[in-house]
């Protein structure tokens, strides 16, 4: 299988994915939105919640940093500034989920 072919594969289940997700936390986020803080906290330490923000977190990073890097294989001519470019989107996708998820974690 072509590497193009992977992407686009990948793309395509990963969005499929995240649409539940997604209508799970803007039905939840709805809920929450005029909460106070300790209910905030409440939502994302209760277990379900950290589990399906977690997916949630790492599909959506997912997801865009294949698109971002779609993008600069279709924009960018010089080979050096695209390598250096999806290692970036690459790295950014790794360290912002993890973060996130490690603080979440530890609420």
């Amino acid at each position: 299988m072509l590497q193009a072919t992977k992407k686009w594969l990948f793309q395509k289940i990963t969005s499929v994915i995240m649409v539940p997700f997604m209508i799970w936390f803007l039905m939840n986020i709805v809920t929450i939105f005029n909460g106070s803080y300790d209910e905030v906290v409440n939502f994302f330490t209760s277990q379900p919640s950290k589990i399906l923000f977690s997916i949630f977190i790492v599909s959506m990073f997912f997801y865009s940093a294949l698109s971002i890097s779609e993008i600069f294989e279709d924009y960018i001519k010089q080979e050096n500034a695209k390598k250096y470019a999806n290692l970036g989107v690459f790295l950014s996708s790794l360290i912002i989920p993890l973060f996130t998820i490690i603080t979440i974690i530890y609420l």
